[in-house]
């Protein structure tokens, strides 16, 4: 019997199709708004970055690509961040990456307020996830991860994840969401000894390492349920995933393909994250959390001076 495809195109269609709903029906004069810096010409960094924009503007939400050239120095590129930080009608900022390598990405990252980082990679919501703080901004690819296994498992208490990746973009952060919903959970990587037995043993197996066709059918348990966080182009220009679809989906319970899988998903939750901070920071504007008006001397933005 051959695994359910899990159609991660379908259920992020859905859940923009929710996100377009509320947007339309909010009471806010303004829209949010995320902005996209783009850094170069990476020539896929260019294509995620129209997607995103499309995507984006497709829900009623508005979209600015801030470009630079490839030789802009760290100096500008994080003078650039702060006009993003303090303008009022930016909700959410990502930062594409790579970026070159005159740029420290931790100095990037850092420089990002917490409350506009939807990409969820500053050090300050690493740090609410490590804490189960609701208010942490998730990065958007685990919430994907995340998302597609609740929709197709439900409760995923006391399953036993394996993740193949270490990341911080999916690995190290998948690996607290999947604690924080009661999953036991291995982080695997390249260091790892017995891998494929390791995999064996997983209810719930995760492939992030970015090798095309790596997870075959003999390390995958019977019945378990498999994402591929993995995006990979092939000689013959196909894309496929870090794991062997045609050989694991006649094994496994389900699984995600390559593409339509966590792709779109990762979107969709990006966009997510960017209404939920909108919401927040309209509200911020209302009251603070001493109860005063946003003028006062507690207003997140002041936190930052």
């Amino acid at each position: 019997m051959s695994a359910e495809i899990i159609d991660g195109k379908k259920i992020a269609a859905e859940i923009r199709q929710r996100l377009k709903e509320e947007i339309a029906a909010d009471t806010h004069e303004d829209l949010p708004v995320l902005a996209v810096v783009l850094v170069g010409e990476n020539p896929a960094s260019q294509i995620y970055v129209r997607n995103k924009k499309k995507a984006a503007e497709e829900i009623g939400m508005g979209c600015e690509v801030v470009e630079f050239a490839e030789s802009i120095g760290e100096n500008a590129l994080l003078h650039s961040l702060e006009e993003l930080n303090e303008n009022p009608h930016i909700n959410g900022i990502i930062v594409q990456q790579p970026l070159p390598s005159q740029i420290n990405l931790q100095k990037v990252l850092e420089a990002i307020l917490p409350e506009k980082d939807v990409d969820g990679f500053s050090p300050y919501n690493a740090g609410l996830l490590q804490i189960k703080d609701p208010s942490a901004i998730v990065a958007a690819t685990p919430k994907a991860v995340l998302t597609l296994l609740q929709k197709q498992l439900g409760d995923l208490s006391g399953k036993h994840a394996v993740i193949i990746g270490r990341s911080n973009i999916v690995g190290k952060p998948l690996a607290l969401l999947l604690l924080n919903h009661d999953c036991t959970v291995t982080i695997a990587h390249s260091k790892t000894k017995n891998l494929s037995a390791l995999c064996q043993e997983a209810d719930i197996l995760v492939c992030a390492t970015g090798k095309a066709k790596m997870v075959k059918k003999d390390w995958v348990k019977k019945g378990a349920v498999v994402i591929d966080v993995g995006i990979n182009r092939l000689e013959n220009g196909k894309l496929c995933g870090d794991v062997d679809f045609d050989e694991v989906q006649k094994h496994a319970a389900a699984i995600t393909p390559v593409p339509g899988g966590v792709g779109p998903m990762t979107i969709a939750m990006l966009l997510e994250n960017t209404w939920e901070a909108f919401k927040k920071q309209k509200n911020q504007e209302k009251t603070c959390h001493c109860g005063h008006h946003h003028d006062c001397c507690c207003h997140s933005h002041k936190s930052h001076e």
